[in-house]
């Protein structure tokens, strides 16, 4: 296992200690090939995106009530908010403000009512997942065409633009560099202390959980799916954990250092046992998946595409840990659309500690 080591200088951002992290040539180019852009714009929106994240917490601050949301575009955090008054304090946080009617609170409210029909059996197979949308500042609900999307409220924003039905990213036994639960393959998610995290649709009732090299691995503590999908694994049997994300080949094992929730917009790569290392944006926070065994609440929405057996795979960016891989629909010749279950909701779930380098 290769890792190389990032080298760490410092911006002075305001009052906000920065650090400017040089990615190993290999992310680069792995960025470069999946977003059409050149080794050098790959490393100019890495090192931007690394502002953006960290300076994410304080522009929410200051925008106060008037929050209506963030994400990354035009190389900076922009932040909705809906009182001119917030305006100077988001831009003295470093980030861009953007005026919006209205806050991701009351726009919460609109997808809150959303999952309360999805709970209550009102809302159709054909609608696919519903977000709440920063950028736009509403409620998009992907449908398939011809849906009754009659039940929903009427404020929000319906899209059948390339809507496909979404599918968990499980697949049956294969060879390759897995975990195993009765005859299901899926991927590894990220190290906790005492075990790793992963999709909770991988638990197929077995319990028990064996290695790449089909040795006993350890036994799933905890799952859930529907509603959520997220479950970790207590590892034992010689195996030991390590706050890694492989890059099989294509790029180097990326270390893992924490786990600061990125904003839309910003560039989000996942690792998985099938198709390995592709990259792609985060499209949407706080999203709802109707799956066929039903809603998912709370995912990451992406562009990034996955094959059947990448499910709990890794989701990163740069060194910050993002989710582990659920499902979506597409492939990696095509493209496609995938969600993640956000690590934190995980970690704070099961009282687990991110292992970090």
């Amino acid at each position: 296992m290769l890792l190389r080591i990032v080298s760490v200088s410092a911006i002075v951002l305001s009052t906000i200690t920065i650090p400017a992290v040089t990615a190993s040539a290999d992310v680069v180019d792995a960025m470069s090939r999946d977003f059409g852009i050149t080794r050098s714009e790959a490393l100019t929106r890495i090192r931007a995106e690394k502002i953006a994240l960290k300076i994410a917490p304080a522009a929410e601050q200051a925008a106060g009530q008037a929050y209506g949301g963030s994400w990354y575009a035009d190389g900076k955090l922009q932040v909705a908010v809906t009182d001119p008054a917030r305006v100077d304090a988001v831009r003295a946080a470093g980030a861009q403000p953007v005026l919006r009617t209205k806050t991701l609170a009351s726009l919460n409210a609109v997808k809150s009512g959303i999952d309360g029909l999805s709970k209550a059996g009102s809302v159709p197979k054909d609608v696919a997942a519903w977000r709440v949308d920063v950028q736009r500042g509403a409620v998009v609900v992907d449908a398939l065409p011809g849906a009754d999307v009659s039940a929903l409220p009427k404020d929000v924003v319906v899209n059948t633009a390339g809507v496909q039905k979404p599918q968990t990213f499980a697949a049956g036994t294969v060879g390759g560099d897995p975990f195993y639960t009765g005859n299901v393959r899926c991927s590894i998610g990220f190290s906790v202390h005492g075990g790793y995290v992963t999709a909770g649709h991988c638990n197929v009732g077995a319990w028990n959980v064996y290695g790449w090299d089909r040795s006993w691995q350890g036994e799933f503590v905890g799952s859930s799916f529907p509603t959520n999908d997220y479950g970790w694994v207590r590892t034992g049997g010689g195996w030991w954990n390590v706050p890694v994300v492989l890059g099989w080949g294509q790029t180097s094992d990326a270390l893992v250092r924490g786990s600061w929730e990125a904003p839309p917009g910003t560039s989000v790569c996942r690792s998985g046992s099938t198709t390995h290392w592709h990259c792609g944006v985060i499209q949407g926070r706080n999203e709802t998946v109707n799956y066929q065994q039903g809603a998912v609440y709370e995912m990451v929405g992406t562009s990034v595409c996955a094959e059947g057996g990448d499910s709990g795979g890794s989701f990163i960016t740069g060194d910050q840990a993002q989710g582990v891989t659920s499902g979506g629909y597409g492939n990696c010749s095509s493209g496609g659309r995938t969600w993640f279950q956000p690590v934190n909701e995980i970690l704070r779930t099961y009282g687990l500690t991110l292992l970090t380098a």
